[in-house]
Formats: C-alpha cells, sequence, structure tokens
C-alpha cells in the first residue's frame, strides 16, 4: 500500500486553471507559456472526465511535441495507478484538490478508473501530437 510520505497531493487548482479543468464546460483549447501548468491543467481535466463517466476512448488530447504528449500520458497513468493503492484519506485529497465530491463513493469510483483506462476499446485515451493525428 502507498505511504502517505511517497504520495504528494494533486495540487489545487484556481481561477483559470480551474475553470479549464472543469468537465462541463465545452471542448478546450489550451494555450501558454512554458512552465505555467498547461500539463497539469489538461491532466486535470481528462481526470476530471473520467470522474464524471467519460469513456476513454471517447478523449482525445492534443499537442505539439512528442514528449509534453508522454509526459500527459504518463502522468495521468501514474496518477491512475496510485489511485488504486492509495489510502482513503490520501484519495479524498486528491479528489478535493481537483474540486470533485471526495466522500466514499467518489473514492470508490476513483479506483476503478485505472481498469476502464486498460479495458477500454482501442487502447484508452488518446494522448498525441497534432501530427500524428492528422497522419
Amino acid at each position: 500500500m502507498a505511504k502517505a510520505r511517497d504520495h504528494s497531493v494533486f495540487p489545487l487548482l484556481e481561477g483559470a486553471q480551474a475553470a479549464a479543468s472543469r468537465p462541463g464546460s465545452s471542448d478546450v483549447w489550451l494555450s501558454a507559456s512554458a512552465g505555467t501548468g498547461k500539463t497539469q491543467v489538461l491532466t486535470a481535466r481528462v481526470l476530471r472526465l473520467l470522474l464524471h463517466g467519460a469513456r476513454p476512448e471517447a478523449i482525445l488530447c492534443l499537442t505539439f511535441t512528442k514528449a509534453g504528449a508522454a509526459e500527459m500520458a504518463n502522468r495521468i497513468n501514474e496518477i491512475l495507478g496510485a489511485w488504486v493503492r492509495l489510502p482513503p484519506a490520501l484519495l479524498a485529497g486528491d479528489l478535493r484538490a481537483l474540486g470533485e465530491d471526495f466522500g466514499p463513493d467518489a473514492v470508490a469510483n476513483a479506483r476503478t478508473l485505472f481498469a476502464r483506462v486498460l479495458e477500454a476499446r482501442g487502447g484508452g485515451l488518446r494522448i498525441q501530437t497534432i501530427h500524428s493525428f492528422c497522419q
């Protein structure tokens, strides 16, 4: 089981970052300078979409670079993998930081997301470069 000292709680998103990660809004185009948290916001949005029942194969994330696509995919998979085994209080802390319900039912739902992504048709989440998508 993951230990508290091994887990850093998902950072709290505020203002425009929180709004961009909100699943109720329409498609999002995010443009900002390097190091401003674009990957963090998009990761939060994907997690929140999954928490709200979006099918993994219905989610498409496009970025300019292979490194950016790989970083986003790695973050999402690491977080979802950690959620499977985190103590309930730590997982609830992540859900709270994302602006989501963090009660027992929400924690139980979050624990199922990693398996849902792995079992999704077509290889699950599509996180790729704009160029690879167009090809």
